[in-house]
């Protein structure tokens, strides 16, 4: 062990400090990145290390997938905050991973600057540079105006209510026609960052994340080889689905969906919120009212993706190509990849209500529907040799 306190060799996580004659034992609820860091850190530590992932696979909402020859991630994509204060940019600089820069610090648009896109409307003409600056700054001015509703408020609000709020007192930020629509798509990738509608993003809260500074990156390799490397060596339980903890004053039992059941001195979870407010697990004794509440009053954001890989790239050589339209949920945002790595592909998210409407339908028709807003776009465009599409998995 080196003086501090990193595994010889080993990751870059920070080692627990233990003073136990022989080692406590845990089990990890959860094979997500979180459960799997964890586990990670516990095991450097020389804790006996038990982690228990429904799926059939580890990584959670960071899956990499390979089918197209390249790394795709349909989950987690970006370091946001490429700063050494971000525990995961030690280890991505550890294991040689590259980043590709989308953003500085202060964009509007979160993880990508405005310069880096190209908007089209529905007959396939380009949106100019001009408007699109212009409307950018109307954005910038609105969202600081709906800081002032805020302050007034005692009671929450939905961002899209305080938005119209200003809009009302300020008639002279309203904007019509060609303007109104980029407007409208800048709503739309602000609730791509909440993966929810505007009507259900907190005015109280939706600007107090923390964000580190650094700017955002796009991890070139995928997530996956994190994963991995956190995942080397640790034992792992894959479909073993957790229906029940029970807590004694001598340690939990951690009972699963075939009835096994797993003994420890503690146990750590790392579900999502979503497997916590669907009450897949059992829990003995029952929750504090105090946690249930929250976890019942906490909301879930949605995103789904489908990518696309084509012959050739035959769109500009921008990061992200973006359809307006006049309303946000008739917008449309896909990432180009072939600027990042060099891969002909073409990603498709919907976030929100409108992702919910996505998974109703069938790969073909969600293909054809992501299809049809791109030849909008491109009327020229070709199709996909293959795709691939990644929706939430049900909870039930």
């Amino acid at each position: 062990m080196d003086p501090n306190g990193l595994k010889t060799g080993g990751l870059l996580l920070p080692t627990i400090e233990r003073r136990c004659a022989s080692p406590p034992s845990v089990i990890v609820i959860g094979g997500g990145i979180s459960g799997v860091a964890a586990a990670r850190a516990l095991s450097n530590a020389s804790f006996e290390v038990t982690v228990l992932e429904s799926r059939d696979r580890v990584g959670g909402r960071v899956h990499t997938d390979y089918s197209f020859g390249c790394p795709i991630d349909m989950g987690a994509s970006w370091l946001h905050g490429a700063c050494n204060e971000n525990p995961l940019a030690p280890l991505i600089g550890y294991l040689g991973l590259r980043l590709y820069r989308t953003s500085d610090d202060n964009s509007v648009l979160y993880d990508h600057d405005l310069e880096s896109y190209a908007l089209f409307d529905k007959a396939g003409h380009q949106v100019s540079k001009e408007t699109v600056a212009k409307v950018e700054e109307t954005f910038e001015i609105i969202l600081e105006e709906t800081l002032k509703v805020r302050d007034e408020q005692e009671l929450d609000m939905p961002l899209l209510q305080a938005i119209s709020i200003v809009l009302e007192r300020h008639p002279h930020l309203k904007l019509q026609g060609l303007d109104d629509q980029v407007l409208q798509w800048c709503v739309c990738r602000l609730e791509a960052w909440f993966a929810a509608d505007a009507d259900e993003i907190s005015l109280k809260n939706w600007d107090q994340e923390h964000v580190l500074t650094g700017g955002h990156g796009l991890m070139v390799n995928g997530y996956y080889p994190v994963i991995q490397a956190l995942a080397q060596g640790l034992d792992i339980r894959l479909n073993q689905r957790v229906t029940k903890i029970a807590h004694q004053f001598n340690g939990v039992t951690v009972t699963t969906e075939d009835g096994t059941s797993y003994s420890a001195d503690a146990c750590i979870i790392t579900v999502p919120l979503g497997v916590l407010k669907a009450n897949i697990i059992k829990f003995e004794p029952a929750l504090p009212s105090w946690k249930s509440s929250a976890i019942a009053d906490l909301g879930v954001g949605i995103e789904n993706k489908i990518a696309m890989h084509f012959d050739t790239a035959f769109w500009p050589n921008v990061e992200v190509l973006g359809m307006v339209g006049s309303t946000p949920k008739a917008c449309g945002y896909f990432l180009n990849l072939h600027k990042a790595t060099g891969n002909p592909v073409l990603v498709y998210m919907a976030a929100g209500r409108f992702a919910q409407e996505v998974e109703k339908l069938s790969d073909k028709e969600a293909v054809n529907m992501v299809m049809s807003h791109l030849k909008k776009m491109l009327p020229d465009a070709a199709e996909p040799v293959s795709c691939y599409l990644q929706f939430a998995p049900p909870l039930g």
